[in-house]
């Protein structure tokens, strides 16, 4: 599949789109247990696109991760990674500094001892939620993939000032962002999104 034009010029916000945050956690930012290399930059920039999503009333919704004590991705069990973002712990709660207004919809995954979740989209029923409202056009930021919201059939646009993704390889993070551009991710930046307050 070729890969998605970029976008020229500016892209108005309107109704049937949502600002969709990914996993912005203590324990995925520097210092916690499973830390994304600069993940805490995203935190700032991400607090401007909240403000323009709440000030025009569109959706914001938010995904996390809510492990139970011995979930099975952890290395005690045979997982690959650390205890990390372990319900109702410091490590699982949103980024400082990310003020998330009261409508904001907020999505659990991996809740269940033996259940791996790697996306939002995994049983967790966003994907539904997103269609009652009458979403169709996603706008991502935080520190995973988009793959599931463009398999699930939305149009995706990456806020490319606003992502980064776990490295277990120094060029993991290319190769995603590689793979989400040909599977129809468009990419863009605060700047580029016309109307709203800033």
């Amino acid at each position: 599949m070729s890969e998605t034009p970029e976008l020229s010029g500016a892209l108005r916000l309107q109704a049937g789109d949502a600002l969709l945050l990914v996993d912005l956690q203590r324990d995925f930012l520097p210092g916690g247990a499973l830390a994304v290399p600069d993940g805490d930059r995203v935190v700032p920039v991400l607090a401007r696109y909240l403000a323009r999503f709440e000030s025009l009333g569109l959706a914001i919704c938010c995904t996390r991760d809510w492990h139970p004590p011995d979930h099975v991705s952890f290395r005690s069990r045979g997982g690959r990674w650390p205890p990390h973002c372990v319900a109702g712990t410091p490590g699982a709660e949103f980024a400082p500094g990310l003020e998330l207004p009261a409508s904001a919809q907020i999505f659990s995954k991996a809740t269940e001892p033996d259940a791996e979740a790697y996306s939002g989209f995994e049983g967790t029923g966003l994907a539904a939620s997103l269609r009652r409202q009458g979403i169709s056009r996603l706008f991502v930021g935080g520190l995973a993939t988009v793959l599931d919201a463009l398999r699930e059939g939305f149009e995706v646009w990456l806020l490319g000032d606003a992502v980064r993704a776990v490295e277990l390889e120094p060029v993991d993070g290319e190769r995603a962002l590689q793979a989400m551009r040909q599977a129809g991710a468009r990419r863009i930046g605060y700047e580029q999104l016309a109307g709203g307050s800033s």
